[in-house]
């Protein structure tokens, strides 16, 4: 039996289409009822017959906050994905990120070893690796620096590895998978699927920075073969390719038909709007938008390397292009 948390996600939803699909038998944790209508929603992206695999899913509402509900999702388990995660980065949400991805990791790979899990893949984040000199490849040997311009995202999925580091030292095999921006259908709400409706509605500018993108359906992939090597206790880079910002928000408005943007956002104009964005939040009560470690991250040209998913798997990436246009014709497609 596999196990996968975050189910209701892009990257979790599109994870348990692959492994229902390959007639595995899975079970999914969920927290919110509503939210299963997500994992539907991806699906739908690639079958008429989503409910029939859908319902080949044993859920188990659970949280991985609380472990007394993971004692019956574990139970006769062998496998797991550790999908599930908080993505902010408003510093005001610190303490939430802390709880849900560094205490919640440390309660998945606690209980994977009092059940003698026979395996884990935990997803990561590019955010969790160093920042280079002179602009260097940045590889899995980039070690992390606590004194840098972290975001409170980055920050907590470096403490999630060291969860995951420390059980692997008590005995659980794992693997951890680190990806770039992960463009995906079916999620169009929040994430980077929002991008593609704030594209067709129009986006003016752009960042100096670059971007590090994958195809969703490499990810998954990715991680089902690692699960099924003999390739233990290492972290990949997950990154098809290194943009700038500039070709990705022009790529991304073509592709859905939208406004092309042509002004540059620059560090100085960045640095305004952080700050108002912050005056506006003390003021009025508004939800962060940006921040300095944010903008910070949108202007940094940083490029990652991949060679060492690819030679352990002689793996080759989905163009990017590809990827843009047949994930904007599903959402075309799906917005009407």
């Amino acid at each position: 039996m596999i196990l996968v948390t975050g189910g209701t996600g892009l990257v979790g939803a599109h994870l348990l289409y692959n492994l229902v699909n390959s007639g595995e038998k899975t079970r999914a944790i969920y927290r919110n009822e509503k939210k299963l209508r997500q994992t539907k929603d991806v699906f739908a992206c690639y079958t008429n017959n989503y409910q029939l695999l859908f319902d080949k899913i044993e859920w188990v509402q659970a949280d991985i906050q609380d472990i007394p509900s993971l004692e019956a999702a574990f139970n006769q388990v062998t496998h797991v994905y550790h999908c599930a995660a908080f993505v902010s980065f408003e510093p005001d949400k610190y303490a939430l990120l802390r709880k849900i991805n560094i205490e919640g990791t440390a309660n998945i790979v606690n209980m994977c070893l009092e059940k003698n899990i026979q395996k884990l893949c935990y997803v990561s984040s590019i955010s969790t690796l160093g920042k280079p000199i002179n602009n260097e490849l940045i590889t899995e040997d980039t070690h992390w620096n606590p004194e840098n311009e972290n975001t409170v995202y980055a920050i907590t999925k470096y403490g999630a590895e060291m969860e995951v580091w420390r059980a692997t030292q008590e005995g659980l095999n794992a693997v951890i998978v680190n990806p770039g921006v992960i463009l995906g259908s079916g999620i169009w709400k929040y994430g980077t699927g929002s991008l593609f409706k704030k594209a067709k509605k129009g986006i003016k500018y752009y960042t100096q920075g670059k971007i590090a993108l994958i195809d969703v359906k490499d990810v998954i992939d990715i991680m089902t073969r690692l699960m099924a090597s003999s390739i233990t206790n290492q972290r990949f880079i997950l990154v098809a390719e290194n943009w700038s910002y500039k070709k990705f928000l022009q790529n991304l408005a073509e592709s859905v038909k939208g406004a092309i943007p042509n002004k540059l956002a620059s560090k100085g104009l960045l640095s305004i709007l952080w700050r108002l964005d912050w005056l506006a939040h003390k003021l009025i009560g508004k939800r962060r938008q940006l921040t300095k470690h944010l903008c910070v991250s949108l202007s940094a040209e940083k490029n990652y390397s991949s060679d060492k998913i690819i030679e352990a798997l002689n793996y080759k990436f989905t163009p990017i292009e590809g990827s843009l246009k047949s994930i904007s014709d599903q959402f075309l497609k799906q917005d009407q």
